[in-house]
């Protein structure tokens, strides 16, 4: 083919936490290969791109947040194509195509690309391009790998027809306007029917991956090692992957250059790790462990004292904790990569001049003057799963011809399942692989450009500022990961292990009561910023009821509810107060019924009018007629009050904890009694639940 322009599409991106950035950046890099030009820009700078008078195709790469959300960085956006003045032809002049990234443990799967991809709709926008919508929970590459492959047949079928239209259209002018009036012969103009020109487009599209299959299997037959294994591991394949031809993706590019000076004896502070917001320093006052040693999950209780600073919240806020990796994970990885000489040096970033990617621009969570600890230790998310793009970068890496091939397997599209079954369901990260593999020495430039930013972690408030001025309480689940043939030994969450190791000389044991003396503040401090957006609260009127839905430790922000509304009551006598309903559950209940003093308090005192318990794994009492093992057991008994506080009230139904099975059957539960006393069928129940979400009274703080 002879040289051509590249075409341009516009390619706008809408992220939470980066990954939606991350592959839109893939997307930018493949777009050269394949004779395209991607102006790519975060979907809030909206003085770079205009779509009102766009004329290309237009690509949106969006995920989703908390429940359903767009991303905080598409929130502009969203408001301004909802416009409700704009005609419904404001976009008919636009051609698109939408991947949405979500999760479907989440009840609304991939609803801030959904709800974008409708608006577009309704304002006459049509697709070049079917939407994608790719699964976190199974594996976005599942659906985001071949969704990029298709995209460049698309918009060169999409330039096609373009070229064609207006080809048609210059004959017609040129006809009417007696310019030519001849038959065009088409193999003399060089033209050909859009149908033929669309098959040699798929030709091409073969011939751009034919080559990268050919080299592979070439290299991938001379490197085969027979394996005596029956069982596949992280280390080791069998056939017939052991044995296949493998298209593995095209090597990223490095862009970053490393250089490191000598250490000025001072590091960036840890307020500089965060752009917006304002970021407090705060001791820890108390630290509980609310169950008991023998409890499947261990959930503590941290409060801090907020009170000399200007930080505040309301029940149910959402707040975030700045933490570190794990100090003797951060010190192996150094020792492993042969930087432990180098920790205090201080690492200068720059983007090296060759570099072709479009785009690409030094971090901007790696603060300047930072050291190579304090970028492992602060910067980088060090156990995050591996992505493929980084595999493919780590085989250049390793020396070892076994490890070069199976890291080749893992990241090919042969070795998906492999890498789903390895690497991503198990939590598999960066040392977990070097271990596996130990011919493997990346640079710390490849780790910069690899691993995400390590992203402060959010809580709920578990207590209420009138109730306990100054003071700031959350609770959390220690997370686990347990030792497995992939990973040698175990590991806690990166938060949650960092703060149990941080009030390990100040945590009192399980006790049934928080009630204890007040302890000194301690030398022990954690940095919190509040979160921008925060709308699970109470209601505005306190006559108006309200149920609480919180097993496990999703009791949290309701502890603050009632405390809140407890000292309201105290405070206001006179006052109308509308009726509470809380459903809690647990495993145990002598192991991990949480506020268990507490709940009994706030029924005693008036504050919590009905409190409806269950224990999953306890055997049902001999006087249970109706024996409950979840909160959607108590919460179907309960249905006609239900219905009564919801339709007939117009009370608020709130949700806490766990999204990938508790969620979704309360809501599931919450259609059927909906269905039943209204007397609909369950997509109109459906509808009057999405009508009561609108309306702020069915509110869910939930997490995968």
């Amino acid at each position: 083919m002879c040289c051509e322009i590249k075409r341009r599409f516009l390619l706008l991106y809408a992220t939470q936490k980066g990954q939606a950035k991350a592959i839109a950046e893939e997307i930018c890099e493949q777009a050269d290969a394949h004779g395209f030009e991607a102006d790519i820009h975060c979907i809030n700078e909206s003085d770079k791109y205009n779509l009102a008078t766009e004329k290309d195709p237009l690509v949106i790469v969006i995920s989703t947040t908390g429940t359903g959300d767009p991303p905080d960085t598409a929130c502009k956006f969203v408001k301004e194509i909802k416009n409700k003045t704009l005609s419904a032809d404001h976009f008919a002049h636009l051609r698109y195509g939408l991947l949405g990234l979500g999760d479907s443990e989440y009840m609304f799967f991939c609803n801030g690309g959904k709800i974008v991809d409708n608006r577009l709709q309704e304002l006459g926008a049509q697709h070049f391009y079917e939407t994608g919508l790719a699964d976190d929970c199974v594996g976005l590459e599942i659906v985001v790998e071949p969704w990029i492959d298709g995209l460049w047949f698309a918009l060169r079928r999409e330039f096609t027809s373009r070229n064609a239209k207006e080809d048609m259209s210059n004959n017609l002018r040129a006809v009417s306007n007696g310019v030519s009036a001849m038959t065009v012969d088409p193999s003399m103009s060089g033209a050909c029917s859009l149908d033929s020109e669309l098959q040699q487009l798929k030709l091409e599209d073969l011939q751009i991956q034919t080559p990268v299959a050919l080299s592979q299997r070439t290299a991938n037959l001379r490197s085969v090692v027979s394996v005596q294994d029956t069982e596949p591991s992280l280390d080791c394949s069998v056939p017939p992957l052991s044995q296949s031809a493998l298209n593995i993706p095209a090597l990223p590019p490095q862009y970053i250059e490393v250089q490191f000076q000598e250490s000025t004896g001072q590091e960036p502070s840890v307020s500089s790790l965060i752009s917006d917001g304002t970021v407090f320093h705060v001791p820890v006052t108390k630290a509980f462990q609310l169950t008991k040693e023998d409890a499947v999950k261990t959930a503590l209780l941290l409060e801090l004292d907020i009170s000399k600073t200007a930080f505040s919240y309301q029940p149910g806020d959402a707040f975030c904790v700045i933490c570190p990796n794990n100090a003797r994970e951060v010190q192996e990885l150094l020792d492993t990569l042969g930087l432990s000489e180098r920790k205090k040096c201080v690492v200068c970033l720059k983007i090296k001049e060759a570099v072709k990617i479009k785009g690409a621009a030094q971090p901007e969570h790696i603060p300047k003057g930072s050291t190579v600890e304090f970028i492992l230790t602060w910067c980088l998310e060090i156990t995050a799963v591996p992505k493929k793009a980084f595999l493919r970068a780590l085989i250049e890496c390793t020396s070892d011809a076994r490890e070069k091939r199976r890291l080749q397997e893992l990241c090919s599209k042969q070795g998906a399942s492999d890498y789903n079954s390895f690497i991503r369901d198990p939590n598999i990260c960066l040392l977990d692989l070097l271990h596996a593999f130990p011919t493997c020495k990346p640079p710390l430039n490849l780790l910069i450009e690899h691993l995400p930013k390590l992203q402060a972690r959010s809580y709920t408030a578990a207590s209420s500022h009138l109730f306990q001025p100054g003071k700031l309480q959350f609770v959390f689940n220690v997370v686990e990961f347990p030792s497995s043939p992939s990973r040698l030994v175990s590991r806690k969450g990166v938060c949650t292990g960092w703060l149990t190791e941080l009030v390990a000389q100040i945590l009192q044991p399980h006790k049934n009561s928080l009630h204890s003396r007040d302890e000194e503040s301690s030398a022990v401090k954690v940095s919190i910023f509040a979160r921008s957006i925060n709308t699970f609260h109470l209601p505005s009127d306190p006559s108006v009821p309200f149920m609480m839905v919180g097993p496990g430790t999703g009791i949290s922000p309701f502890i603050g509810f009632l405390q809140h509304r407890q000292k309201l009551q105290e405070e206001h006598m006179d006052w109308k107060f509308g009726e509470t309903w809380l459903f809690f559950g647990c495993r145990h209940k002598d192991r991990d019924y949480l506020f268990r003093d507490e709940l009994r308090s706030f029924v005693e005192n008036g504050t919590l009018t009905h409190l409806k318990v269950c224990f999953s794994r306890d055997p049902p009492a001999a006087a249970d007629k109706t024996p409950t093992k979840y909160v959607q057991d108590n919460i179907r008994l309960c249905a006609k009050e239900v219905a009564r506080v919801l339709l007939r009230e117009r009370g608020c139904f709130y949700v806490c904890g766990d999204a990938k099975h508790m969620a979704k059957n309360v809501n599931d539960t919450l259609v059927d009694i909906l269905s039943t006393d209204a007397g609909v069928d369950k997509l109109e129940a459906m509808k009057i639940l999405a009508t009561l979400r609108q309306e702020k009274r069915y509110l869910q703080d939930i997490w995968a």
